[in-house]
């Protein structure tokens, strides 16, 4: 889902190669978090799905506030092509910064789905065969991402500092609150479909997943464009 720790945009001071190298170690990081903490989840849970989930929540939820932290300052953190659209259609970034921020978190994405499989002995390749299928899922993913959407843009002009708490304290109320667990960030719903084990999404069920991620990062800036403008004075 961010240049200060705030996921606004990137200071002046470091060069767009170590902003992008920064937006895919993040994003690398993020997803060996959501899928190392969902394969220990479901190996430690006897069965218990209820558990299994809780444990990758709080382990993502967590990492989140972390990588947010100590990243923002170098890439604005990120780590996701819906985040990114908004600053773009924001004109907070330019929009080659766009495309190339996407394409790296995209790689940072299947690099930390690779390592998380890695890390557990699992087969480095796969490919998931976990339907999230349904109007409810993809309805799920546009409010996941609208309100995540609007948590930073919130963060980022009230409490700019609060910002990687608040998004963490979102993903993480996010997961139980939508029934598709909040995926609410294209580059991770690519990367998870990469990973048949506890938190990844059948290919199929992807594409419904993304544009209704990506529609919600559009709302939430048409809307609190205008919720968050000031009023000019006479």
């Amino acid at each position: 889902m961010t240049a200060d720790a705030s996921l606004e945009p990137p200071l002046l001071g470091f060069s767009v190669a170590r902003r992008l190298a920064a937006e895919v170690l993040g994003t690398a990081l993020l997803l060996a978090i959501v899928i190392g903490s969902g394969v220990m989840g479901e190996r430690l849970s006897g069965g218990n799905v209820a558990i299994a989930l809780l444990g990758n929540t709080i382990a993502t939820g967590a990492g989140l506030v972390v990588l947010i932290t100590i990243f923002g300052p170098i890439s604005g953190a990120h780590f996701n092509p819906a985040v990114t659209l908004a600053f773009g259609l924001r004109r907070e970034i330019g929009w080659g910064l766009v495309l190339t921020y996407i394409a790296s978190q995209i790689v940072g994405g299947v690099i930390g789905v690779y390592a998380a499989h890695a890390m557990f002995a699992e087969p480095i390749i796969q490919v998931s065969t976990k339907l999230r299928d349904g109007p409810a899922q993809a309805f799920s993913e546009f409010v996941a991402t609208f309100g995540l959407l609007a948590t930073i843009l919130g963060a980022v002009r009230f409490r700019p500092d609060f910002t990687p708490v608040a998004v963490g304290l979102y993903i993480t109320a996010a997961y139980w609150f939508t029934a598709s667990t909040s995926f609410a960030n294209p580059a991770v719903t690519i990367a998870r479909s990469l990973s048949n084990t506890f938190a990844g999404i059948a290919p199929s069920s992807a594409p419904a997943f993304v544009v209704a991620q990506l529609v919600g990062a559009v709302a939430a800036v048409a809307i609190f464009g205008w919720l968050l403008k000031e009023k000019r004075r006479a």
